[in-house]
């Protein structure tokens, strides 16, 4: 009996063992996980906050956007929404302003507006972003003679309101391929060699939280701010060498024409800032972080969103936009039953 007996001690203690070492894989593993999201999550925030602290320590560093970047900023889409409140937050900190969008009377009353209230210079160039390539070269005409310190890509489009891709139309899923990836781009490779000649400048991408996860009624939207994403990361690293800013911006939902097809977005409140709340906002964190959600309720949405396994976030936002498409398409035919 006696070797029956060590025999079956030695299994256990094996057993035990191998227990024990299981789970000391699973406790690094996890552990590492958990590092590794909170890092993912709250170096933005740790950034701002080392940013904001850093003056009181090195009181010689740039302390205004003009200092770090420079006196001029070039705004896309800047006559409306997102883009006109970014030119008009960073005309407010004293840069002089290049607006760039398609209509030229929004542009011009526009540059009125900012020129009157802050006293900056201003100059417009209305082009279509969803034209060809010639276009480049006309702003980069537009603009010899002007260092740009800040590049803001905001222009974009999207879809007229949540729908499959089979019913949307074909020119302007080209068009939204067209403004949403080419126009962050070309807009940057034409500006960069000044910035890398001077070793000095931002350069501001607009995405989208939409990036996160597939969005099933909004697939071709979502997949090109995924574009915007890795194109700007990628960006980041490339120009960190030459001394320029490069951030990317993620909003979820605000309060804008783009958002017009729905009703509850466009009334407003914590989870929808209008254009001014967030741009005042996103503006703050320029040259502190290299990636924001621009809001702090949007910052809040992402971290909760990204605890999600991908697969549950897609669900999730296809039983979203399934509704929104719903909504839009009765809000739509409710206004041609007004005509």
């Amino acid at each position: 009996m006696q070797p029956v007996l060590e025999v079956s001690i030695y299994t256990l203690l094996r057993m035990a063992f191998i227990w024990q070492l299981v789970s000391a894989v699973i406790y690094i593993v996890g552990s590492l996980t958990i590092a590794a999201f909170l890092y993912d999550n709250f170096k933005s925030l740790i950034s701002i906050i080392k940013a904001v602290l850093e003056p009181y320590f090195q009181p010689h560093l740039p302390k205004t956007l003009v200092d770090k970047f420079g006196q001029w900023a070039v705004v896309t889409g800047a006559t409306d929404g997102i883009g006109k409140e970014y030119a008009r937050e960073l005309a407010r900190q004293g840069l002089n302003l290049v607006l760039i969008s398609r209509t030229k009377e929004k542009l011009i009353a526009t540059t009125n507006e900012i020129e009157s209230q802050y006293k900056v210079k201003t100059k417009w160039i209305a082009v279509d972003f969803t034209k060809g390539l010639e276009i480049y070269d006309q702003i980069e005409k537009e603009l010899a003679g002007i260092e740009v310190g800040i590049l803001v890509n905001n222009v974009g489009m999207m879809y007229e309101h949540p729908d499959s891709l089979d019913l949307v139309p074909e020119k302007l899923l080209w068009n939204l391929l067209t403004v949403n990836m080419g126009s962050v781009t070309m807009l940057t490779r034409k500006i960069l060699p000044q910035m890398i000649g001077r070793r000095k400048g931002a350069i501001v991408n607009l995405g989208s939280a939409s990036e996160l996860q597939p969005l099933p009624n909004m697939t071709v939207y979502a997949a090109s701010k995924k574009f915007v994403t890795y194109f700007t990361k990628a960006l980041e690293l490339e120009l960190e060498e030459h001394n320029i800013h490069v951030q990317l911006v993620m909003p979820n939902f605000v309060v804008t024409k783009m958002n017009a097809y729905a009703d509850r977005v466009m009334q407003g409140g914590l989870l929808f800032p209008n254009a001014y709340t967030f741009a005042r906002s996103a503006v703050f964190t320029l040259g502190k972080t290299s990636e924001t959600n621009g809001f702090w309720t949007h910052g809040l949405q992402y971290f909760f969103m990204k605890m999600a396994p991908l697969r549950i976030r897609t669900y999730v936002g296809h039983q979203l936009f399934k509704r929104l498409r719903v909504e839009a398409l009765e809000q739509k035919q409710q206004k041609l039953g007004l005509l």
